[in-house]
Parts: C-alpha cells; structure tokens; sequence
C-alpha cells in the first residue's frame, strides 16, 4: 500500500520520474517539469494525465500541428505513431501510463 502525493514529488530536474507501478510492461510514472519534452511518437500507446498545472500538448496529425490546453485532470491519449510534445504552462505534474521504455 502506497499514497502518493503529486504535489510532494520536487525532483531535481525536469521529466524526472517517479516510477509508481509497472504492470506487465506498462509503466506508471509521475512526473514533475517546468520544461518543454522533446517531439516523439512512442512505440505503443500513452496516456498523459495533467495532475497540476496546465500544459500545452502539441500534436501533428497528418502534417499539421494542433496544440491542446490541458488543464488539471484533462488527459491526453496518444494512439501509436502520434507525434507529440508537451509543454508545461509553469510547473506541472503529470502522471505518464505507458509501455516499458517507451520514449
């Protein structure tokens, strides 16, 4: 049994993560950012969940870039091949829910 509170995890630098489960290769990780990620398209399917903060979740569909606002409690689900980035609006918590080594 274990209580997480978002709002405790202060890492040392952004995307750090506090790996939470992995439940038969798919990963449960919080993190915490203040930083632009990087462009990437997994190699599986991810689930994105704005814990606190908001965050800009850029995306290309077929060549063109969109750019959603997620605010705390919104979700992002990125099917396999969607190219994304997310960028925090300030700081953010997020909890990522993916495949094990995914991007």
């Amino acid at each position: 049994m274990q209580v997480i509170r978002p709002k405790d995890f202060l890492p040392e630098r952004a995307w750090q993560a506090l790996d939470i489960a992995n439940i038969q290769g798919t990963t449960v990780r919080l993190h915490w950012t203040d930083q632009p990620y990087k462009w990437h398209v997994n190699d599986g399917e991810e689930v994105f969940v704005v814990l606190s903060g908001e965050v800009d979740m850029h995306h290309r569909n077929a060549g063109t870039e969109q750019v959603a606002r997620l605010k705390t409690g919104d979700v992002f689900y990125a099917s396999t091949g969607c190219e994304h980035v997310a960028h925090p609006v300030g700081a953010a918590h997020v909890l990522v829910i993916e495949r094990e080594g995914s991007v």
